[in-house]
């Protein structure tokens, strides 16, 4: 008898479960936002005007006189004098604005680009390939991290200074001299390590290797289309740090007619009476490439983080 209850009482079906239709006329709408979510964006663009009105008081001043400084308050609206203003610069005698800004393309174009090639295959054969005393060799490359650059400074302008140049200062007073000692980064070769051990599965290289890729094959083939957003990333950076550097270029380069923009604009800077609208319109022009550098790189790493997530 208990039995048969039992089944009865399992054998009752189950009501099905209420499911919350939607009417027509919510359909297609967007949810609308919270107060939270407004004072968000609210909040966003202040910070965004407070970050952006030094940006847009450089221009300001660079399109404006002398008196323009002393205004109180301050000259909100830009004036009518920039062309007047570019043109001092770049016509300014041992300054040589020009050819700073052409150097400065050429320097970091080649360091941005030599750190992408070694430092991706670096930490490519650090996370991938197994190979005596690779934890070593790492652990001096972290440790390298940790050592200011301004300690090697002093041995560096020596080493320019030995190698073999035009002139009796070797390299140092040339190109060379800032371009070859930024053509690897430690910080690159770790950076591209740790997103090449996420990124890029075992399985993957060692299906290769069973087809018959060599080393460099599966660099080329598999490891360098899986890690474009890291190439962005440090692309974006190192560009943007090596076109700022000031140190060393100003240390090798100076008194040289082959400066770099930072170095120029040093000098644009320099003298008992300095003209603030000639500076700010030199760093004008220095800060132009920068924004054009963040605006496009800033797209292609959003574009490469979101098909990277998309494939995986």
């Amino acid at each position: 008898m208990t039995t048969t209850v039992d089944r009865q009482h399992t054998a009752q079906p189950v009501p099905p479960a209420r499911v919350r239709r939607t009417k027509p006329s919510q359909l297609g709408r967007a949810p609308q936002d919270t107060p939270a979510g407004a004072w968000t964006y609210v909040l966003l663009t202040v910070f965004f005007l407070v970050s952006a009105y030094p940006i847009y008081w450089m221009f300001v001043i660079a399109t404006s006189t002398d008196a323009a400084l002393a205004d109180i308050p301050p000259k909100f609206l830009p004036g009518d004098n920039l062309g007047t203003n570019l043109t001092e610069v770049f016509t300014l005698e041992d300054v040589y604005f020009a050819e700073s800004l052409l150097n400065s393309v050429i320097v970091s174009t080649l360091v941005t680009v030599s750190i992408l090639f070694f430092c991706s295959v670096a930490g490519f054969a650090f996370a991938k390939l197994r190979f005596r005393g690779s934890r070593v060799l790492m652990l001096i490359v972290i440790l390298t991290l940790t050592v200011p650059n301004q300690l090697g400074v002093v041995a560096l302008y020596i080493l320019m200074g030995k190698l073999p140049g035009q002139g009796e200062g070797g390299w140092n007073g040339s190109l060379l001299a800032v371009i070859v000692p930024g053509l690897v980064s430690a910080f690159g070769v770790f950076y591209m390590r740790q997103f090449i051990i996420g990124a890029v599965p075992d399985e993957l290289i060692e299906s290769g290797r069973v087809d018959g890729a060599t080393t460099m094959r599966v660099y080329w083939s598999i490891v360098l289309p899986a890690i474009r957003p890291a190439l962005a990333v440090l692309g974006l950076l190192t560009f943007v740090g090596t076109w700022n550097d000031f140190q060393w270029p100003l240390i090798t380069l100076g008194g040289s007619d082959y400066p770099t923009s930072m170095v120029a604009l040093f000098d644009l800077a320099s003298g008992n009476y300095v003209l603030y609208r000639r500076v700010l319109a030199g760093a004008l022009v220095a800060t132009v490439p920068l924004i054009l550098m963040l605006a496009v790189g800033g797209r292609q790493i959003v574009r490469g983080i979101m098909e990277g997530a998309v494939k995986s």
